[in-house]
């Protein structure tokens, strides 16, 4: 049974929400030692590359991140939470092979009574970071050229 709330009313967002964020505005292969301290042992990960369960698995996809991705960063803008989740906005920024890039997009994060994340689900278009990339730039620019609508 849902729970209501009254309209543009909040609870107060997960108390452990600014850590996870300062945590993941200086993430680095060293800090990935400290993801249990921000997700359940069993938490969900997913992105569009992307689903998994288990903190050895998330940190396999961050360490994945690393390899392929020179100075990756998470820049956030905004932040709203409500009882056990929270959705963030933030813009992803870095280099593969010399070519920068970035991607805007969101996370819906849910949390358990310890303040632990137990699901995190990534919204970005892919497509946004492939139109940026020069080996597979002219194939994305052209399929999302041709599935978008024709204004006259």
């Amino acid at each position: 049974m849902m729970t209501d709330i009254p309209h543009n009313q909040f609870s107060p967002a997960p108390r452990t929400l600014p850590a996870l964020l300062a945590w993941y505005g200086a993430l680095s292969p060293s800090s990935l030692e400290r993801l249990d301290l921000y997700y359940a042992s069993e938490a969900r990960f997913c992105d569009p590359f992307n689903e998994v369960c288990g903190i050895a698995a998330i940190r396999t996809v961050f360490e994945h991140m690393f390899e392929t991705v020179e100075t990756p960063r998470f820049a956030f803008h905004t932040k709203i939470g409500s009882g056990a989740q929270a959705f963030v906005a933030w813009t992803f920024t870095g280099r593969v092979r010399q070519h920068a890039f970035d991607v805007p997009g969101c996370t819906h994060l849910s949390f358990d009574e310890d303040g632990l994340v137990t699901s995190h689900q990534d919204f970005w278009d892919a497509a946004t970071l492939w139109r940026q990339l020069p080996l597979i730039r002219f194939p994305a620019t052209w399929l999302c050229k041709r599935f978008s609508a024709k204004l006259a």
